[in-house]
């Protein structure tokens, strides 16, 4: 090797060892979130921030509320980001979350074709609409996924006095998040219940239009658990803590109430001191 190529290969392995402890400063923490949240479009607002502020990169897994519990059950995560109270509670008295911290909240609302067939345009509850679907046994599809949307949606079926898993035909099952369930809503003209975020930022909305809101039993409340190290040691939870201090911030506060869509607020942050 000649005298003038070892400065030159002494320098070339500085520059990768200095590209090394850059990338080793940048923490990661995995976070399973609904579908809904992402479907938004505010995960591309916060994350990016969060990423400057902590020089966190979040790695978001997208799936149903059921999904997100699981795999924080199973240790798959080191938080999680859902929207169903009563397994959330459930959740964290098995010992599989340590605390849960509400974030924000919006409200689910029913969309159907704009002509109506089932008249639900002037009900006045939610549970009434729902029976006047079943009623007229008009085309109507279901998250059927085990999500909060999916849980919400069975509820309300149960406050009807009607039994989901005893509807024929007219009731799809689609077993999938919320943008494909809307997708599949659209190319059938049918009913769905969404949460507003995720139809506000729906692109296909085809013949279907926003038929009733406003009861105050479909309010949708999120809320970030982080994953216990009692039960998987291996968890970050100095991360998890991190995440949840910015989430409850000012900063995270004024993204999530600014964040809109055609002049339509998607989210209301409604975080407490603890």
């Amino acid at each position: 090797m000649t005298g003038r190529l070892k400065p030159m290969l002494a320098t070339i392995v500085l520059l990768f060892a200095g590209v090394a402890v850059q990338a080793a400063e940048i923490a990661e923490i995995r976070v399973a979130v609904t579908t809904s949240f992402h479907n938004s479009g505010l995960s591309d607002v916060l994350l990016p921030q969060i990423k400057a502020d902590l020089d966190l990169d979040v790695q978001l897994i997208v799936v149903g509320t059921g999904q997100a519990l699981r795999l924080g059950e199973a240790g798959d995560v080191d938080a999680i980001l859902v929207h169903s109270r009563g397994a959330e509670d459930a959740f964290i008295a098995a010992g599989y979350g340590t605390h849960r911290r509400e974030i924000m909240y919006n409200d689910f609302v029913l969309i159907g074709p704009s002509d109506d067939p089932a008249m639900i345009g002037g009900a006045e509850t939610a549970v009434a609409v729902l029976q006047l679907i079943a009623g007229a046994k008009v085309p109507f599809v279901s998250r059927g996924d085990g999500s909060g949307t999916h849980k919400k949606e069975l509820a309300l079926w149960q406050d009807a006095g009607l039994d989901a898993a005893a509807f024929t035909g007219w009731y799809r099952a689609a077993g999938a998040g919320m943008g494909a369930a809307l997708n599949t809503a659209s190319g059938m003209d049918a009913y769905i219940m969404a949460d507003r975020a995720s139809w506000l930022n729906f692109g296909n909305k085809g013949g279907l239009v926003l038929l009733f809101a406003g009861d105050p039993v479909l309010f949708n409340q999120y809320a970030f658990i982080p994953v216990s190290a009692e039960r998987h040691p291996h968890v970050k939870t100095d991360l998890a803590k991190a995440l949840e201090d910015w989430l409850t911030s000012d900063t995270a506060a004024a993204l999530i109430n600014t964040y809109k869509i055609n002049g339509e607020v998607l989210f209301t942050y409604n975080a407490k001191p603890m």
